[in-house]
């Protein structure tokens, strides 16, 4: 049984920074490709950034490249989210994914969702 936890969120102003982690126990994350993705309230869920299982290779949606950085530590089986000059429309829940098929910019090609962290930009 695969499970994520996602930690690392809190309140912080404008052109802070934050760094998210998710652990993943059951399955390791450089098997599959692991992906970010975000929740404003009363809004879609919505791809952030995704990172490869077998490469180093990263993707990353327009509004977060640039200032966002997905990684990853396979000792700890664990995959990071730095991000960096944050501003009030990243307010958002971020949840982990472990992606299975299809395309890595949807939500529905994921499976094994962490409970998400709470992050709130102020302006």
């Amino acid at each position: 049984q695969v499970q994520l936890v996602e930690s690392g969120g809190g309140l912080v102003q404008a052109g802070g920074s934050l760094r998210l982690s998710c652990a993943a126990s059951g399955r390791t994350v450089s098997t599959n490709a692991m992906g970010w993705f975000r929740q404003a309230a009363k809004k879609e869920r919505e791809f952030v950034a995704a990172i490869r299982g077998s490469s180093d290779i990263t993707y990353y949606v327009d509004s977060v490249r640039g200032r966002f950085t997905i990684s990853r530590d396979n000792a700890k089986n664990t995959v990071y989210l730095q991000m960096n000059s944050l501003k009030p429309e990243d307010t958002a829940v971020y949840y982990c994914g472990t992606h299975l098929s299809g395309s890595y910019y949807y939500s529905r090609s994921y499976a094994y969702w962490g409970q998400g962290t709470q992050v709130t930009v102020s302006s």
